[in-house]
């Protein structure tokens, strides 16, 4: 079978086709967790190398959708927020996060990847999921469901990476449909062909057998990171619980609770009427009668917020969520569990996302300011949940940020380089999943239009019309008509985000912040564009920014490299001697810092290699202390 090339190579990485010094994601390696595999995810491509450099920290990132960065993908998931925080922040440091993660798989998919990460030098672990563990590949709710056990589950995946197991996977596939009278599945969305068991009951059977699934195995992950010494930084849950209505209630019988279902009525129409005290009463009295009705509870939990019961209405919301029989959301006993898991191992780490969310939510209750449908966060909710891993981080050393190096959250919400048409296709698919189950039925669409140059970019990226990086170069072209430098380098930098192997793009952010003026950003992409593919232009830049902003010692190397591998007809070694001479009398100013004689011979020495910036700016010095000062008056003079 190997000769004939059948079945699927199942590793989790593969040879990068861009150049084989670097390791992917392999397409192919969620075929593992699908038994249909027509409806099997792929996940992000980002590059890693095969041979860690000594300067990299390499971190990998496990989930699902949440995790990927649904429905942004580009830029928009949390791992990247942290990427462009890092890199900026320590931009001499090389930080490798590899989002591994995946849309519609769940706890089974971190376990077999945490077995394979391990062999590949993480320096840390990101875990976040547990929304999809009822429906997500394996699910015991799913139509991808090889049984209730976790142990034989693991088992079962083992010997699917042979071919053979494969052949018999197959073979069973087709005659299935014949033999049990299924024709097949009837279309829909990924999330609807995913559920089989739509309706699980809290505290029922299936409902126990999911939540020891997830407990299986998210500890077996953490036991086997723990073994291997690998810190883990895994996070609790967050969903909407304030602004979306449980997808299913169960019907109460009217022989059972009797009075249930008239007064439940009663109470919604009072609700519609906007009557909330009678409604309450109702309410109230209907759940008495019987407690486990997920909208009576939730519809409780709506009037105590209205009514300024925040406390009363977060208890409400939480039992309506736990109550919902279509489990799209984790139980929220699942953070519960987290917490208790991490305990047990030491290199284990709780990222309290949810207490985060709670912070940044109206009254502590978690709503549609921050999650975008049932759980998934919107572009500020991914940035608090890349800033609760970033303090983790902090918090157990595995970064340690100088105050005057920090990026806050703010500087960061300013400055992450996420397009319009990036945040106007995530709006635009997340408007089209409330059309179809089950969203359509407890979540209005919401309206967009598609008129201007970026909606209609976006809206072709969201219809697979147009793919991202050739609608991100439309855009770029659409700014770079407009003279607009300013969106333009920020469409560019996120291109440097999504391909940083590649040179081109992080010069072209240089060159683009060279025209606004931007020294510090030119400063950043010079250097990485440099790293990556060396050349006298690059240098040339870097040693000439450098020395207008007054950093001889930075400038150097980069003379280095010029004078060794000069294009130019320009003798750059007078520049170099006279940046060396700076740094010398920059050291003698440290204890010295008004010596006139030494302000004086620096700024004549940045004037000589043409640096008319460092030269005022030493010109200067000189006349704060001597304002005098005939030389320092004829040089300011020259400079105009």
């Amino acid at each position: 079978m190997r000769l004939f090339n059948y079945g699927h190579d199942l590793r989790l990485f593969i040879d990068y086709p861009g150049d084989r010094n670097f390791l992917v994601l392999n397409p192919d390696a969620s075929k593992k967790y699908f038994t249909n595999q027509t409806i099997a995810t792929t996940g992000n491509i980002e590059p890693f190398k095969k041979k860690k450099d000594l300067n990299t920290l390499r971190i990998f990132v496990l989930g699902e959708s949440t995790t990927i960065g649904y429905p942004y993908f580009h830029n928009g998931s949390f791992h990247r927020w942290l990427q462009y925080r890092l890199t900026h922040t320590f931009p001499d440091r090389n930080f490798e996060i590899i989002n591994i993660a995946l849309t519609a798989v769940n706890s089974y998919t971190v376990y077999g990847f945490a077995k394979d990460v391990v062999d590949y030098e993480p320096d840390a672990v990101l875990i976040y999921s547990g929304h999809n563990e009822y429906y997500g590949a394996l699910g015991v709710g799913s139509t991808e469901n090889l049984g209730g056990n976790p142990q034989l589950v693991n088992t079962l995946l083992y010997l699917r990476q042979f071919r053979l197991v494969q052949l018999m996977t197959n073979v069973y596939e087709t005659i299935q449909p014949t033999i049990s009278g299924n024709k097949g599945n009837s279309g829909g969305t990924r999330m609807k062909l995913m559920v089989a068991d739509q309706k699980i009951p809290y505290d029922s059977e299936l409902y126990q057998r999911g939540v020891e699934q997830f407990r299986h195995n998210i500890n077996a992950t953490l036991s086997l990171l723990a073994q291997h010494t690998i810190p883990v930084f895994i996070s609790n849950l967050v969903s909407n619980e304030k602004d979306l209505k449980p997808f299913v209630s169960f019907p109460v019988g009217r022989t059972t609770f009797p009075g249930f279902n008239q007064q439940y009525a009663l109470g919604v129409a009072a609700f519609e009427r906007k009557d909330f005290s009678d409604a309450f009463t109702y309410f109230k009295a209907a759940n008495q009668i019987y407690n486990g009705h997920a909208l009576c509870n939730y519809y409780l939990g709506r009037i105590a917020y209205l009514q300024g019961e925040f406390s009363q209405a977060k208890t409400y919301f939480k039992k309506a969520n736990d109550l919902d029989g279509l489990r799209f959301r984790a139980p929220t006993s699942f953070n519960d569990m987290l917490s208790q898991l991490c305990t047990n191992y030491k290199n284990a780490h709780l990222v309290d996302t949810k207490a985060t969310f709670e912070r940044k939510s109206a009254n502590g209750i978690i709503g549609n300011e921050l999650i975008l449908e049932h759980v998934h966060p919107n572009l500020l909710g991914y940035a608090l949940l890349a800033d609760t891993f970033y303090e983790a981080l902090k918090k157990e050393k595995f970064i340690s940020v100088p105050k005057e190096k920090e990026i806050s959250v703010e500087q960061l919400l300013q400055a992450m380089p996420i397009t319009k048409v990036d945040s106007l296709a995530g709006l635009y698919k997340v408007s089209n999943l409330k059309r179809n189950w089950p969203f359509n039925e407890v979540m209005a669409a919401q309206p967009f239009t598609v008129e201007t140059t970026e909606e209609k970019i976006a809206y072709d990226l969201t219809t697979q019309k147009t793919g991202w990086l050739e609608s991100l170069s439309k855009l770029y072209d659409y700014y770079l008509n407009k003279h607009d430098f300013e969106k333009a380098r920020r469409t560019v930098e996120a291109l440097v985000l999504e391909y940083p192997t590649d040179a081109r793009y992080a010069e072209k952010a240089a060159m683009l912040s060279g025209e606004l003026k931007d020294d510090k950003n030119a400063i950043f992409y010079f250097k990485k564009a440099f790293a990556l593919v060396p050349s006298f232009d690059k240098a040339r830049y870097l040693f000439v920014l450098f020395l207008k902003l007054d950093q001889p010692e930075q400038a150097i190397p980069y003379l280095d490299y010029a004078i060794q591998n000069n294009t130019s007809q320009f003798n750059l070694s007078p520049v170099k001697a006279y940046a060396e001479q700076v740094v010398q009398l920059k050291k003698k100013l440290v204890n010295d810092p008004k010596n006139v004689a030494i302000l004086t011979q620096i700024a004549n020495a940045y004037y000589r290699m043409d640096n008319r910036a460092g030269a005022a700016n030493y010109g200067q010095k000189v006349l704060t202390v001597d304002a005098n000062n005939k030389e320092a008056l004829s040089l300011m003079e020259r400079l105009k």
